[in-house]
């Protein structure tokens, strides 16, 4: 990462997933290295299972905290719809890390509409650098589902340089509570090592 340039990250899932909690742990990572770092998140519905979406910018000098379409350096999504829906923001080349996970929206369950087939696939066909991981499995391997963020979080760890392990793993430290901390270790390994 050069002097100047600023690093732009979107955190997508559903309402109750922890994109909240994973924004601050690459937030405060980047504090630590006295980074200017600017968060913001837009909800849809999120309490009722609706879209989150989170924003993580830092840098030298960081304006604002969002990112315009084909913008963001890292599109870390906690569900394949997600990840579809966020693409668009995605610079040409940069990092799509997604859960496979599925969620069904609202439209879905009411069956006004079918989820769409095939995501990853498709996915794969896009000039962005795809991760996937069943961040759900993994979690629950961990001890508890909710760790899908911290998963990710790890995997994260693995695909960009931004941050060492350690550093990320500091922040998970101080960011998760002290009642779920081995949990969140584990996860982030699992997701790590995946």
């Amino acid at each position: 990462m050069s002097n100047n340039q600023t690093v732009s990250i979107m955190i997508a899932g559903v309402g109750g997933q922890g994109t909240l909690l994973a924004s601050r742990v690459l937030g405060n990572a980047a504090m630590k290295k006295d980074f200017d770092v600017k968060m913001s998140e837009v909800h849809g519905m999120a309490q009722r299972g609706g879209s989150v979406v989170t924003y993580v910018r830092f840098g030298k000098e960081v304006a604002s905290p969002v990112i315009d379409r084909g913008q963001a350096d890292v599109l870390l999504s906690f569900e394949q719809l997600e990840a579809a829906r966020y693409l668009p923001f995605v610079r040409h080349g940069g990092l799509l890390i997604t859960n496979t996970q599925k969620i069904n929206p609202m439209t879905v369950v009411s069956g006004a509409v079918k989820y769409p087939a095939d995501i990853l696939d498709k996915l794969a066909q896009v000039p962005v650098r795809l991760e996937t991981l069943d961040a759900l499995s993994l979690a629950r391997e961990a001890g508890n589902e909710k760790a899908v963020n911290i998963v990710l979080i790890g995997r994260f760890a693995k695909c960009c340089d931004l941050f060492t392990p350690e550093e990320l793993l500091e922040s998970v430290k101080v960011t998760v509570p002290a009642k779920l901390l081995d949990i969140n270790l584990k996860a982030f390994e699992y997701g790590y090592r995946a």
